[in-house]
């Protein structure tokens, strides 16, 4: 069998709800959806899920060769965008065709992706992260009640602009989720707001009010001296990494023992979270994927050893999109359909009406440039009501 073409469409997630974080929110809650179709002539058609911009660029590594060749094929896609490099829109479209690939590979060999990357188990532990930064404090209990229903035990919580507001948002949505254990794990997610200066002394006001699991992303992404003076300053773990593209821009953090969790976007592929699994488990450190729509990476976490939780951000799926997996017992049970065991509806994807995007000028893709002077300015605020001590 061999590689033939690919197609390129877009479906949207409705949320239902405004989403976002620190860096902006999207106040309709819909939200675009890219997908790339690998086609081969054997009738088989591979689903991969993620931005696929620069994939005219990119697919040229794969016509005509032999889709079970997932990890070669990988490397060579890396190879055509080296002179250029493989950052951005060029990683992403990467990552998406590779989801593709492993696809095909399993579709091929008649059996779902998590038996074929040689996992024993089908079920994958989960915690809940609604996006809800917008949401407030009724709604945002509302959210993770839905959760709690599922069985779930763990939960993340954005923040990062007022951390008074934050301390108390962990709180409630751990008073949420103790119906189903006496002290459920929640995670506290900044999105890169903080500046090293004041990250350590931000994240201790939250810890006295809260038992954090881990603080995410607290620092800028590449901020390996940030990174690591909050995880020596802190008692929670430090998580990043979802931003990260390529094992090479992990180094420098996981030599400085900067990250207690380690983690890698859903968006940028299987072939680069296992990758990156190996390299945590070569220090000891648990690995955790951030959510994508429909959750692809659920099958490749089921197969490494050091996998610590998967992040489920909606219990609804895109338009036009369905999944053999159920959301339960606190986590995602897949199903034995072949490949991902994702079906696409191009014709409901067709039909529909509207449009998202991450992009949006008030998203979270979006940082506002003022983000650092909004936050320097609450916290001087808050200084001069407490007598100068902030």
């Amino acid at each position: 069998m061999r590689i033939t073409g690919y197609r390129s469409l877009t479906t949207v997630h409705r949320w239902g709800r405004p989403v976002g974080d620190v860096n902006g929110v999207i106040a309709d809650g819909v939200t675009e959806v890219p997908i790339v179709l690998l086609e081969t002539d054997g009738g088989l058609t591979g689903v991969g899920l993620g931005s696929n911009a620069d994939v005219d660029r990119v697919f040229p590594a794969l016509e005509g060769r032999d889709p079970r060749a997932v990890t070669a094929l990988y490397d060579r896609m890396l190879a055509f965008v080296f002179k250029t490099g493989h950052n951005g829109a060029a990683f992403g479209t990467i990552g998406a065709l590779d989801m593709a690939l492993w696809d095909l590979k399993a579709k091929m060999a008649g059996e779902p992706l998590w038996r074929t990357l040689g996992a024993a188990d089908r079920f994958v532990p989960g915690y809940a992260s609604g996006l809800e930064y917008a949401l407030d404090d009724d709604a945002l209990v509302g959210l993770y009640e839905r959760w709690a229903e599922r069985g779930f035990t763990g939960a993340k919580v954005k923040g990062g602009l007022d951390v008074d507001r934050d301390a108390k948002r962990l709180v409630a949505v751990r008073d949420v989720l103790r119906v189903n254990a006496e002290r459920p794990a929640v995670m506290y997610d900044v999105n890169e707001a903080w500046g090293r200066h004041q990250a350590v002394r931000l994240a201790r006001r939250v810890e006295e009010q809260v038992d954090l699991t881990w603080i995410e992303e607290p620092v800028r992404r590449w901020d390996v001296e940030g990174h690591r003076a909050v995880a020596a300053g802190v008692r929670s773990a430090v998580a990043s990494g979802e931003n990260l593209t390529g094992l090479e821009q992990y180094r420098h953090l996981l030599a400085a023992d900067a990250l207690g969790v380690v983690q890698a976007g859903s968006v940028w592929g299987i072939t680069h979270f296992l990758r990156v699994s190996v390299l945590a488990l070569g220090r000891d450190l648990p690995v955790s994927p951030v959510a994508y729509n429909a959750n692809p990476l659920a099958h490749a976490a089921a197969a490494v050893p050091n996998h610590l939780a998967t992040e489920l951000q909606d219990l609804a799926l895109p338009v036009g999109l369905s999944a053999d997996q159920e959301i339960a017992d606190g986590g995602i049970r897949l199903g034995d359909a072949p490949g991902l065991g994702i079906e696409v509806d191009e014709a409901h994807i067709a039909a529909q009406r509207g449009a998202g995007t991450w992009g949006d000028a008030a998203g979270p893709h979006v940082r506002p440039p003022d983000a650092g002077l909004r936050l320097a300015s609450r916290h001087r605020r808050a200084g001069a009501e407490e007598g100068g001590s902030a």
